[in-house]
């Protein structure tokens, strides 16, 4: 095994990775709704999204295609861009859901992607008009169309629920929410897992491993990339779950409903039309806009605030992550060693941190103990 194919296993790992934290980062979207309201457990939530994750990856490479060829000229992306781009990516992530902040992890891998390019070839090699075609207009709208549409849903389940016993109305939204979680879970699948799909089989194109004509992604690629995404949203991101099901606003079972029914069409309208959005925007949107639908001030502008400031700081942070990788990593050289060293130091920073965490954690049972 050559330099060249070292680094090509790297970056499949590293995306895999990524895929991984992108599931249990975007878990609360899919769930947070329904177990904030108390609609479903928290595990029967996880399980069922982790499943219908997996399933909605099968089902449209509309935005694999984007995220591989719409955004930074091909001709100046090779494996190590691709490897920095991740490792911007994966970095941004871990330290949003360490603060509890549910930020985009499509956006940062957009980020990443983009600060690498940038350190490896210039402004040329970004596609400005897929840039902001394809991702900052959607990424601006998105939030909107889910605020209105979840906003309008609210109205009307209130309307209808007007007219029934609150009992039975509650029980029926609940389970309402069965199925609009699901919707949302699928939805997510078809657009999340594509991201994944579309950096490791440009990896194989830049590596030679297929041909640079047309964008055909391999059955190994779909279904690993479903694989890692199930299995990260079925580790959960509790620590997300509770900012998006509790702390944006005080929800109901109608109002979870309709933020996760509006969330699922604006998704897959998206992935029809081969955007990479982010879940997390369109989640986001739609709380907030079932809540202030019901009252303006049932919804924490505050908590608000800080979420549109993380989602403003991902593409910037982590393409500047990226970009500092790439960097990094030429400073190695154009072989094998600035990626295995990347990784290894990445490896262990990531378990010192999580291990200090843990040990926080513990020392407080202790106590009570």
């Amino acid at each position: 095994m050559d330099a060249a194919d070292i680094v090509l296993v790297i970056v499949v790992a590293t995306a895999l990775a990524f895929d991984f934290t992108n599931g249990f980062h975007d878990t609360a979207n899919a769930v947070a709704t329904s177990v904030g309201t108390r609609a479903l457990s928290p595990k029967l939530a996880v399980g069922l999204a982790a499943i219908l994750n997996f399933v909605g990856a099968f089902i449209s490479l509309k935005v694999a295609a984007t995220i591989g060829k719409g955004i930074v000229e091909s001709g100046v992306v090779n494996p190590t861009v691709i490897f920095a781009a991740l490792v911007g990516a994966i970095s941004w992530n871990l330290i949003t859901w360490y603060f509890g902040l549910p930020s985009s992890s499509s956006h940062a891998l957009i980020g990443g992607i983009v600060g690498a390019a940038l350190a490896a070839a210039g402004s040329g090699a970004i596609i400005g008009a897929g840039l902001v075609d394809k991702v900052l207009i959607p990424g601006m709208v998105a939030p909107i169309l889910a605020f209105v549409a979840a906003g309008l849903a609210i109205v009307v389940a209130y309307l209808v629920a007007g007219r029934q016993r609150p009992g039975p109305a509650i029980r029926g939204f609940r389970l309402g929410q069965l199925a609009s979680s699901s919707l949302f879970a699928l939805a997510h699948g078809t657009n999340d897992a594509q991201k994944t799909m579309g950096i490791i089989t440009l990896a194989l194109i830049a590596h030679g491993s297929l041909p640079t004509t047309g964008f055909d992604v391999p059955t190994w690629v779909i279904v690993s990339s479903a694989t890692a995404i199930a299995l990260g949203t079925y580790s959960g991101g509790w620590r997300i779950i509770r900012t998006m099901g509790t702390r944006i606003i005080k929800m109901d079972p109608a109002q979870g409903f309709s933020a996760q029914s509006a969330g699922a069409a604006v998704l897959f309208s998206a992935t029809a039309l081969g955007y990479p959005l982010s879940t997390t925007h369109v989640i986001s949107g739609a709380v907030m806009g079932a809540g202030a639908a019901k009252s303006v001030s049932a919804v924490r502008w505050g908590i608000a605030g800080n979420i549109a400031v993380a989602w403003v700081l991902t593409i910037p942070a982590a393409g500047a992550i990226g970009a500092a990788t790439y960097g990094l990593c030429r400073v190695f050289g154009t072989g094998a060693a600035g990626p295995i060293l990347v990784s290894v130091c990445a490896i262990g920073l990531t378990l010192a941190v999580l291990g200090r965490r843990s040990a926080r954690l513990r020392r407080p049972a202790e106590a009570q103990a």
